[in-house]
């Protein structure tokens, strides 16, 4: 018995240490959070045994017990029609609200998932939920896009199938079977996803083919750049849950084939040191010292090296192609980009991305709206429903949501 106990209390204890991480009092449900990020820990640490067993790529393992455990079918309600179909042989899942007698045309939002162009899906049950919510309370229709992920596929395929689904929906027969007002579409989409909704926007700026127009475009914690992995949101948040510096890093690099080998010299900035002519242009285009306030830059200091790794850009030069990195984006391509929401969050390596970004569409005279959540951390708007029901997570959806209601 006395052994039994024992054992119980050291297994407690060993429970206890692997969950409790440091967190700022500021971010939202810090206990539950903690338990969010040991789950998505321990499902990497399975991902990653798998791996080197030979079994499978760590990221289709992790993906595969991210889907099993989150996979909801297309179930549709009273008031949300939903569908699973192909747009141009992408897949995707479509949200139609129930259309109203004084409101024959719908609003519609293109949305993009989120899970570093290698996780999730537009099937699970945390973006199935949030999309039906916004088809029921927009009273639109929302083609959710299941895109092809790493390792499958590599950059630039991901975009190439956002591209392809959003102009196949945006041709005037489509738009009529669906009842959308071609006039009020917008795109959007979280992390990776408000990546891709970003290059999206940029690369139909410059489609003069397209007719039909996007109205609005909404970035949730979108990743921008990854020119400098020393903004004083990844200096802050280097440990962050559920999206450390380091694991940003490697989602880089996956998303480019790129080697593992290069990461740390990633973090240092050793791939823009000064000795690397080819990020030379670019970097006055993120110089973060002017783009941000002094509320945010406090007493962080740039992390510039005189020389570095010049065989990284050499190797993995889509670093610097502003399809992948959108924040580096010449300013002609900028000023005309649609009215745009941007929501970022305190805890997170990415904020500053963000607010960089609201910063330069500002400057190119777009419309910008900067929804900034102090407690928030990253991923956070996909959680509003029980057992990872946050706080923050409801507010942050219920603010988008409230924000395409009165600007699409």
């Amino acid at each position: 018995m006395r052994s039994s106990c024992v054992l119980l209390t050291a297994l407690v204890a060993l429970a206890a240490y692997y969950i409790y991480i440091p967190l700022p009092s500021s971010v939202s449900d810090p206990w539950k959070l903690m338990l969010l990020d040991a789950t998505f820990r321990s499902a990497q640490q399975v991902s990653n045994l798998i791996h080197n067993l030979g079994l499978s790529h760590h990221l289709l393992a992790l993906n595969f017990i991210i889907v099993i455990f989150g996979k909801k079918s297309a179930w549709s309600s009273a008031q949300v029609k939903v569908t699973d179909t192909d747009f141009d042989g992408v897949e995707v899942r479509v949200f139609e609200g129930s259309p109203k007698p004084e409101e024959p045309l719908r609003r519609s939002v293109v949305y993009i998932h989120g899970g570093g162009w290698a996780l999730a899906s537009a099937k699970i049950r945390y973006y199935d939920e949030l999309c039906t919510a916004m088809a029921e309370e927009l009273n639109a229709v929302i083609v959710s896009i299941e895109y092809r992920l790493v390792p499958k596929v590599y950059f630039p395929a991901q975009i190439h199938d956002v591209m392809r689904a959003t102009k196949y929906f945006l041709q005037p027969e489509v738009l009529h079977k669906y009842s959308v007002d071609p006039d009020r579409i917008g795109i959007s989409g979280d992390s990776a996803g408000g990546n891709l909704a970003a290059a999206l926007g940029q690369q139909f700026t410059q489609d003069a083919s397209l007719k039909n127009k996007l109205k609005v475009q909404a970035l949730i914690y979108p990743v921008l750049q990854a020119l400098d992995f020393n903004t004083p949101s990844y200096q802050q948040n280097v440990n962050t849950p559920i999206l450390p510096r380091y694991v940003m890093v490697k989602y880089w690099v996956d998303y480019f084939q790129g080697n593992y080998d290069f990461v740390q010299a990633m973090i240092v900035n050793n791939h823009t040191s000064l000795d690397v002519e080819e990020a030379v242009a670019l970097r006055a285009r993120l110089n973060w010292t002017s783009l941000l306030p002094a509320s945010i830059t406090k007493d962080y200091k740039p992390v510039m090296q005189t020389t570095g790794n010049t065989r990284i850009v050499q190797e993995i030069p889509q670093l610097l192609d502003a399809r992948a990195a959108p924040l580096i984006a010449e300013q002609e391509v900028l000023r005309h980009l649609p009215k745009t929401y941007i929501l970022t969050c305190e805890h997170d390596v990415l904020r500053d991305d963000g607010i960089m970004y609201a910063k330069r569409l500002e400057s190119a005279g777009v419309q910008v709206t900067l929804d900034h959540f102090e407690d928030g951390f990253h991923g956070c708007m996909i959680f509003t429903s029980w057992p990872t029901n946050f706080s923050v997570g409801i507010r942050t959806r219920d603010s988008y949501i409230k924000w395409l209601d009165q600007n699409l």
